[in-house]
């Protein structure tokens, strides 16, 4: 019988716990490759002025790369690590080791749709399948009361279904036990200059975390003790001290160094224990949101963008530079909460989801500027951005996504009403 090897492509799934693809590959192979593929075109520069993926992002990448190389170590293995696009490099890999077969978790976004395109293609040549899973989101796309072309466009509608009807599965385990593929190379971890940014010359700023699995589910766990703690001594459901409240679980999630349904049954354990209360009820809500975006994305594709022109508009607004869009950047604006805000995203790749919609309608509504240009700096300064997420919420604040209508995606009154009563020595909002 031929040996079976499976190359695992690792992408935004950087974890042991509750990972489909992973357990699969290992039950249906007699050795697996796991690979991380470098792709140069997120370090690029875009067509905003910007870059693809700025210092803090890749900062906790590199961590949480090295947390599941680590992970394999463990475990008696490694991953391959590559620098450059896997379509020009996985086919001198699958010949080098006699693959079988090709994993990978599929993605949304219109970039790493492509990209996937470009492997199956190349794959396809050599006779061989590369094989999709879908592990980003709390709910399995065939749990769902509905098929994707008939999800909800309206968040409100899609939240009611979808916790009525459809179920979260149980994780599952981390592996045990792996089969490596034999190799003596496996590539070293890349710094940021080799990546084309800027080394981190000072001290990580406060607040920033660490990448990996294991750093996030520590966070998780602390997480969960500290609100039930809180919740306990104040007696109450809802602690009027807890405003902005933001569980910085994004990051993890973003790369899958956590999973949805990770976070969801770890937050059902500490209500079964201590209680419902409004914190444990904003996680849950926002893990509902991601799966909204990536199903308006795999649904409405582009078309999700209610623009005649989406690419033709943002390519007039990057034309010139624009020196109110400069000031917006730097946190330079005069206005106070705003500029806060941008100080505290420049500083720590982080603001609170509140934050973010403050400073995108100051962009949009005060300034009248176009939202894409936004949208481009977050994706640069983001430690925790997801392409579905954050082109998804600009839209809908613009006002050209598909639920533009809805009072629960945005509401334009309440936030300018904000804007308008912010005063300088306005509270903390980390």
């Amino acid at each position: 019988m031929k040996n079976k090897k499976i190359l695992v492509w690792f992408r935004n799934d950087l974890r042991l716990h509750d990972n489909e693809m992973l357990i699969e590959a290992i039950a249906k192979s007699d050795s697996i490759l796991p690979v991380y593929f470098f792709d140069p075109r997120y370090f690029e520069a875009t067509r905003f002025e910007t870059a693809k993926t700025g210092v803090y992002r890749t900062q906790f990448l590199l961590e949480s790369v090295a947390a599941l190389r680590l992970a394999f170590q463990k475990l008696g293995g490694d991953i391959l690590l590559i620098q450059g696009k896997p379509e020009d490099k996985i086919k001198e890999i699958v010949e080098q080791f006699e693959i079988t077969e090709v994993y990978h978790h599929r993605e949304v976004g219109p970039e790493e749709t492509e990209i996937s395109g470009h492997v199956e293609d190349l794959l396809w040549t050599l006779k061989l399948n590369l094989k999709h899973f879908i592990g980003h989101t709390l709910y399995n796309k065939e749990d769902l009361p509905f098929p994707i072309k008939d999800i909800p466009n309206v968040f409100a509608q899609f939240k009611k279904k979808t916790e009525r009807d459809a179920i979260v599965k149980a994780c599952f385990l981390s592996p045990d036990k792996i089969n490596f593929v034999e190799n003596e190379e496996w590539g070293g971890l890349p710094s940021l200059t080799e990546l084309g940014l800027n080394a981190i010359e000072k001290e990580i700023p406060e607040g920033i975390s660490t990448g990996g699995e294991e750093a996030g589910l520590k966070h998780l766990s602390a997480l969960l003790a500290e609100n039930s703690e809180v919740y306990l001594k104040s007696g109450s459901r809802n602690n009027p001290e807890k405003q902005a409240f933001s569980s910085k679980l994004s990051a993890w999630l973003a790369l899958g160094c956590l999973s949805p349904r990770k976070v969801y049954w770890k937050v059902k354990e500490a209500e079964n224990t201590y209680g419902a209360n409004a914190n444990f009820n904003q996680i849950l809500l926002g893990l509902l949101w991601r799966d909204y975006f990536r199903f308006m994305f795999k649904k409405h594709g582009i078309a999700f963008f209610k623009e005649d022109e989406p690419e033709k508009d943002a390519l007039i607004v990057t034309a010139v530079i624009n020196p109110a869009l400069e000031k917006w950047k730097a946190g330079n604006t005069g206005h106070p909460i705003v500029d806060k805000y941008m100080y505290e995203l420049n500083a720590t790749g982080f603001i609170p989801h509140i934050g973010r919609l403050l400073v995108a309608t100051y962009l949009i509504y005060v300034l009248k500027l176009h939202w894409a240009s936004g949208a481009a700096y977050f994706e640069e300064k983001l430690v925790d951005y997801a392409p579905a997420s954050n082109w998804g919420n600009w839209a809908n604040v613009a006002g050209i996504g598909i639920d533009a209508k809805s009072k629960n995606t945005f509401d334009l009154d309440k936030q300018l009403r904000i804007l308008d009563t912010a005063i300088s020595d306005s509270p903390s909002f980390a």
